[in-house]
């Protein structure tokens, strides 16, 4: 007897905060019932034979409404259904995620001479998504990066880069960033915004984030994967080293264009093996 249904996303992923209505021919409401942890509802109530309509609630999710019979039997078997986000927007599935760095990169990109690019990255990093259950726009993501690994394939350039005239890594050796909020953007799109905190200097970024999608990893795992621009300027992190060459072109630009690509994995751990 009562209804059964699953409420999923429409990558497949549980929504454990649903709430299921049924009303009768009439609009009068006869039951609710709210998922469990696994996106599921099991009420026992019996339900007279008839049509009725089953209307699924989410917060943050649109609304989805479906028709079921019930039968001699007084039970209601609604199946599976797909809520899709407010706006048409998907992301992983709520709670934690750890940043995996060997599957992962933070790029940067600085004009050289006026006529081409150097690209660098970092090597040491770690961080963690946690996305919130019932309002998006409250999840947060944590990233330290350690100074000393920036690598451009130039020993030289490094060593000059891990300075004083630039990262400083010696009294600053950690840069650090914490979201403040985040906004939707679009279709799988959104604004991260938040503090970066470089060179002994807290100033706001905004991190343009795609969100790409899940899959199932060969450790057991899950993973999502992101892609995320950012912008920065040189000066307003106190790095105000630059040499001039002939013409008054910059031998390095003051604007570095912010690179990241980024798999996590579902849970509070990396996996061992």
């Amino acid at each position: 007897m009562g209804l059964t249904a699953k409420i999923r996303t429409r990558d497949g992923w549980a929504v454990s905060h649903g709430v299921v209505t049924v009303t009768d021919m009439t609009g009068t409401q006869v039951l609710r019932a709210e998922t469990d942890a696994e996106g599921a509802v099991r009420d026992t109530t019996e339900l007279a034979p008839g049509a009725y309509t089953v209307i699924v609630t989410a917060v943050g999710y649109a609304p989805a409404a479906s028709s079921a019979i019930v039968t001699a039997s007084g039970r209601a078997e609604v199946g599976t259904v797909t809520l899709a986000r407010q706006g048409g927007t998907e992301l992983p599935p709520p709670g934690p995620w750890t940043i995996d760095p060997v599957h992962s990169s933070v790029a940067a990109v600085a004009q050289h001479l006026g006529i081409s690019s150097v690209h660098g990255r970092f090597t040491e990093f770690g961080g963690t998504i946690e996305i919130a259950p019932d309002d998006v726009t409250r999840s947060r993501v944590a990233a330290v990066i350690r100074a000393a690994s920036v690598d451009t394939g130039n020993g030289m350039r490094d060593t000059h880069l891990r300075s004083a005239d630039f990262l400083d890594v010696e009294r600053h050796p950690e840069i650090t960033y914490r979201s403040t909020g985040v906004t939707a953007a679009g279709s799988d799109r959104w604004t991260v915004h938040g503090e970066l905190s470089m060179h002994g200097v807290v100033r706001p970024v905004d991190l343009d984030l795609a969100y790409l999608g899940t899959g199932a990893d060969p450790w057991g795992g899950t993973r999502a994967a992101f892609r995320a621009t950012a912008e920065l300027h040189r000066e307003d992190f106190a790095m105000n080293y630059n040499q001039v060459l002939q013409a008054g072109i910059a031998a390095i630009g003051t604007t570095l264009r912010i690179e990241l690509d980024i798999q996590a994995v579902q849970g509070e751990f990396l996996p061992t093996a």
